[in-house]
């Protein structure tokens, strides 16, 4: 994710967590939307529990990129708590919007500060993660039959 804002494949920036310290825990995340290839899957309403692991986790755009991506729907994810509620007890990093991954306009290139490779398996006690990875899947899939059609 870091790495996709700083070549400017997505807006804003990554920056330090708000207590200067590494989290390592799980978070509870809300899909803001299923319309893109990376959350067609995820049923509404569902939350995801997925790992973070980070020191500069915490999203940040200047006021006029937060209003950009509430109008373009490309906020991907949200930080929230067990009950889906967007406070500032869930949010484990400081992040705008209690922001956790977003797209770009064209919905062709995500970032996520959660690791859903790391909850995407039986053997490591959590499969929400493979929600994510069944949605781009599945987004493949119609993309290849649509080409072949």
């Amino acid at each position: 994710f870091q790495i996709l804002t700083e070549a400017g494949l997505l807006p804003g920036a990554l920056i330090r967590n708000r207590s200067l310290q590494f989290r390592c825990e799980h978070v509870f995340l809300k899909t803001a939307t299923t319309d893109s290839p990376f959350t067609n899957q995820v049923p509404a309403g569902k939350l995801l529990r997925i790992p973070i692991a980070h020191g500069e986790g915490c999203y940040f755009a200047d006021a006029e990129i937060i209003v950009r991506l509430k109008a373009n729907n490309q906020i991907l994810w949200q930080y929230v708590n067990a009950k889906g509620e967007l406070t500032d007890d869930a949010n484990p990093n400081g992040s705008l919007e209690n922001i956790a991954g977003v797209c770009n306009e064209r919905r062709n290139v995500a970032g996520l500060m959660p690791h859903p490779e790391n909850a995407a398996e039986e053997i490591l006690g959590n499969t929400d993660g493979r929600l994510i990875f069944e949605s781009l899947f599945r987004a493949l899939k119609e993309k290849s039959a649509v080409k072949a059609a």
